[in-house]
């Protein structure tokens, strides 16, 4: 399901770090699999949601059947089912009539306990959410669903009474704060382990602003301009240069 480590970049020796918020997606993950419930990951883009959630259902496999599922923005209950139906792996040819998907669905997802993750659920309309309600209250299906997304995801949830009444945790990733980023950034990447915490600081704040794709990509340009500059560690010229290369 998920590749052994994942990263927004290509970035050769960089590490997953644990942070306090992938630390609690570990345990609220945990929990909401063991319950055969539904739980949503929700925030800004490059906070960390997807790679906390991919890490730790990673470590759930192979035990635990994952399937990812990722839409395109607001599907259809139609187009759920058919990429249900991929995701599954069924075979045959999917079924013409929504009626007898659905039972097709149901005895599927009746076999063995599956966990989803509908990653990028921001793209989701109230009639997606509806379907995924609808398929995990059949009492012969064993589901637990991860909605992952955006701010959006929250708030479109929350306009589904039916189905916001039934997610069983909710958490919300925010942006590293200042102290964060100097416990955690060193660890992240070997180009910050024997840097200045003031040159991290200041990378930060110029920069990253507590967001680790934005960590990500500031790490691949030092590590180039590391590589060009010959140079031993981080300075501050070197980030500024570094700086330069992003938005």
């Amino acid at each position: 399901m998920t590749a052994a480590t994942y990263q927004y970049v290509d970035l050769p020796d960089a590490s997953v770090v644990t942070t306090r918020a992938l630390l609690t997606a570990r345990e609220n993950i945990a929990d909401t699999v063991a319950a055969r419930a539904m739980m949503c990951i929700h925030g800004g883009a490059g906070f960390g949601k997807t790679l906390a959630v991919n890490t730790r259902l990673r470590e759930l496999e192979p035990g635990e059947d994952v399937r990812k599922i990722t839409f395109r923005a607001r599907p259809t209950a139609c187009a759920v089912r058919y990429e249900l139906f991929t995701a599954l792996d069924l075979a045959g040819e999917p079924p013409r009539h929504p009626s007898e998907f659905d039972r097709l669905l149901k005895t599927a997802l009746a076999e063995r306990p599956r966990t989803f993750l509908v990653d990028e659920a921001q793209r989701l309309n109230g009639e997606a959410f509806e379907y995924f309600r609808y398929l995990w209250d059949e009492p012969s299906t064993r589901l637990a669903i991860i909605f992952v997304g955006g701010e959006g995801c929250h708030t479109v949830l929350r306009r589904e009474p039916m189905l916001s009444s039934r997610i069983f945790i909710w958490q919300h990733f925010t942006r590293l704060t200042p102290s964060e980023v100097l416990d955690v950034i060193p660890l992240f990447h070997p180009v910050w382990a024997d840097a200045d915490p003031e040159d991290i600081a200041f990378a930060d704040s110029h920069a990253a602003h507590g967001n680790f794709r934005a960590w990500a990509q500031l790490t691949a340009h030092t590590r180039t301009a590391l590589a060009r500059t010959v140079r031993p560690r981080v300075d501050q010229e070197l980030l500024r240069w570094a700086f330069s290369r992003l938005a």
